[in-house]
Formats: C-alpha cells, sequence, structure tokens
C-alpha cells in the first residue's frame, strides 16, 4: 500500500506542497520565455502561420511519447523523484538559447526539448501526487497544484507589460530585443526551481511484482476516457492560435499580457474550489462543464469582430481549465491501482499530446486555407462531441 508524506491542516503534503511551488516556479519560467513565442516567429522571424502550427505540433506531440515510458519506469523502479527531477532540470536548461535563436529550425530543437522535459517528469510527478494524498482530497491536491502552476503564470503575465513596456512601448509587433529581455529574466526562476527539488520525497518502494508495460488490465472506464479525451484534445489546438487571433482582432503585445494574466489568475482562482468540488460531486460533471465552456469560447474566437471580445473569451478559458484539469488527473488516480499509476498518467498524457499534433498542424492550414474563424470551429464541433461521449457513454463512481 502507498504511503503518504506528512500532510497539513489543508490536507496537503509536503510533497504536494514542495511539487506545487516548483510548478509555479517553473510556468513563471515559460510564461515569460514561451507565452510570446509565436509572436517572435511571425513578427522577428518572418516564420508562416502553418510552419508556426508544425512547431508547436512536433514540440507537443513527438515529446509525449516519452511520457508512456517515463510514466512506466517510474512504477517499474517504484521511484519517481529522479524522473519529476530530470525532466524540470531538462526544461529549465534548455530554455536560454532561444536568446540566440535567429532561425526557426533551432527554435523547433529548444521547443522539443522544453517539451521533452514536460513529457519525462508530468506522469511521475502526478502519480507522486496520487502517492502523497489521501484518495478523498486528490482533487484538492491535484486542483491545488494546477492553482500554484496557474499563479506563476499570472505573476510572469503581470509582469512582463512592464518588460515590453521597457523595450518597445505599445508598438503592435514584437521585436527581438524585447524578446531576448524576456529570456533572460525567465532563466532565474528556472534555475531557482532547481533547488527545491532535492527536497522531494519518493514515497513508494518497489512493489513485489514489477509491473508490465502492457496496456492491458486497466478498468473499462478508463479506456473510455481516454477515447472520449482524445476525441477531445484533436480540437484543442496550441494556444499559439488564440494569441495569433487575439493580434489579428487589434490586441498589442502589451495588452497581450495583461489579458493572458487576467486568464491564469481565473485559473488560479478556480482549481483549487473545482477540485474540491469534483470531491463531492463525482469529476464527470466538472469535466463536461469545462468543456461545454470550451466549446463556447472557441465558437466566440470564431465569431469576434473586435479586440473587445477577447477579454472575456479569455477570462472564460481560464474557468475551462481551472474546472478540468485537476479534475481529470484526480479521475485517473480514482480508476487505476496504484502499482500502475505512473503509466495510467503517461499513457493519458502520451494520448492527448499525440493529439495535439494532428491539431496544430490542422489549425494551421484551416488558418490559411480557409480563415482565421476556421480552427475554431472545429475545435467547438469536436468540443461537444467529446461532451456527448463522455456524458453518454462514460460512468463514473465518486472515489472513496
Amino acid at each position: 500500500m502507498p504511503t503518504t508524506t506528512p500532510t497539513t491542516g489543508t490536507h496537503l503534503s509536503r510533497n504536494v506542497w514542495l511539487l506545487s511551488w516548483i510548478s509555479l516556479l517553473n510556468d513563471l519560467s515559460s510564461e515569460l520565455a514561451l507565452t510570446t513565442l509565436p509572436l517572435f516567429l511571425r513578427n522577428v522571424l518572418g516564420v508562416p502561420t502553418a510552419v508556426i502550427g508544425l512547431i508547436e505540433g512536433v514540440a507537443d506531440s513527438t515529446a509525449t511519447l516519452l511520457r508512456v515510458f517515463s510514466g512506466y519506469l517510474s512504477d517499474r523502479l517504484g521511484r519517481r523523484k529522479p524522473l519529476v527531477a530530470a525532466g524540470y532540470s531538462l526544461s529549465s536548461v534548455t530554455k536560454p538559447f532561444l536568446y540566440f535563436a535567429t532561425t526557426w529550425p533551432l527554435v523547433m530543437l529548444v521547443r522539443f526539448a522544453d517539451r521533452a522535459g514536460k513529457g519525462v517528469r508530468n506522469a511521475p510527478r502526478d502519480a507522486l501526487i496520487a502517492d502523497s494524498t489521501d484518495p478523498a482530497y486528490r482533487g484538492r491536491a491535484f486542483g491545488f497544484r494546477h492553482a500554484m502552476d496557474t499563479a506563476g503564470a499570472v505573476i510572469a503575465l503581470a509582469s512582463a507589460p512592464l518588460l515590453v513596456y521597457f523595450t518597445q512601448g505599445n508598438r503592435l509587433l514584437m521585436t527581438r530585443p524585447t524578446y531576448q529581455l524576456l529570456v533572460l529574466v525567465a532563466m532565474v526562476p528556472g534555475f531557482l526551481l532547481l533547488l527545491l527539488l532535492p527536497l522531494v520525497k519518493d514515497v513508494r518502494g518497489p512493489g513485489p511484482e514489477r509491473p508490465r508495460l502492457t496496456l492491458r488490465g486497466f478498468d473499462r472506464r478508463f479506456y473510455v476516457f481516454l477515447v472520449v479525451v482524445t476525441l477531445f484534445a484533436l480540437g484543442n489546438s496550441s494556444d499559439a492560435f488564440l494569441i495569433l487571433r487575439a493580434q489579428t482582432l487589434g490586441v498589442t503585445v502589451l495588452h497581450l499580457f495583461l489579458v493572458l494574466a487576467a486568464i491564469n489568475l481565473v485559473m488560479a482562482l478556480s482549481a483549487y474550489p473545482s477540485g474540491a468540488i469534483s470531491d463531492r460531486v463525482g469529476r464527470k460533471r466538472l469535466i463536461i462543464f469545462g468543456w461545454l465552456v470550451y466549446a463556447l469560447i472557441y465558437l466566440g474566437f470564431a465569431l469576434a469582430h473586435s479586440a473587445a471580445w477577447v477579454v472575456g473569451l479569455f477570462i472564460a478559458y481560464g474557468l475551462y481549465h481551472g474546472a478540468t484539469t485537476g479534475a481529470a488527473n484526480a479521475l485517473i488516480a480514482d480508476l487505476v491501482p496504484a502499482e500502475r499509476r505512473g503509466t495510467a498518467f503517461g499513457l493519458y498524457n502520451t494520448m492527448v499530446g499525440a493529439a495535439l499534433f494532428p491539431a496544430s498542424v490542422i489549425a494551421g492550414v484551416l488558418w490559411d486555407r480557409v480563415g482565421p474563424a476556421a480552427p475554431f470551429l472545429f475545435g467547438a464541433a469536436l468540443a461537444l462531441a467529446a461532451v456527448i461521449g463522455l456524458g453518454v457513454v462514460f460512468r463514473e463512481t465518486v472515489a472513496a
């Protein structure tokens, strides 16, 4: 049976607190360096939208192939921490190379390395959070981790406008000096998180029988959820397209940071309460609610005709993330045995991540050949299909 690390009055273990702070620092670094990367590619390097979609798709989808293997390896070894540390370290040491980027292949390489780090760490980290948490409080634990993650984004996106204004004022297009300054500042939290990693503790040892890498033996509901969530992910293209859409509607780089800060503030404020609600009423209802919000948001981006639309749509986008991320992770922990959690989280992340490649490529092609509204209509349609699938096919029992 799994053991847990000491908990606080909030029923969150020391591991959950540490991993949440590490997530905050990592997201602070990533938001500074990567949020405006599509604008750097488009405005500074002159890269076509379809190529931006290719970069995002390759980075997110190819790197996710590592997730199922890293999750399985953490099950096999009975140790999560080494893979968590390796993944965060890889992301932290590669992002600074964006400072020197003058061609898109180098950007793709750095983007891939950063996402590979995410692929190595995510499944073992989520399994470690589940290992370290009482089942009755899993929604809270995953919600808190997600809230801290987005709090890092709030800090980054609230402070970045000062850096942007310092280097280029309120100009519409991104400049190279602006982006280079953002990368330099992003290095600080990226290296600070490395100091916290040694404090994280493994709470499981190798089991009497080390699991094999197989897709068999999981609860049927786990397979159903994988199919439905993959359908949803096929319409969930990279957020780069949301940023580009905002710019086509007249949102400047400076204002974009303020809007993105508002998104992440909503995510941070809603993630923990949403996780707590899922502990009481079940994960399925929260996920369906979030997907319905997502469909309406994408429909709004398709129909938007002015910058004023963007603010409300982006804030609602934060509510979608806050409602679904913690609930989905807690649902997986509910459905699979403890000794196979790493594999299950890895499989989930791999399926969703693999769908991002066709999703981003399709979005880029639809944008260039049909129009900026087309990718969002496509995403809204698949989100509604996923809601129907989850509502009709999936049967949930609330975790004990």
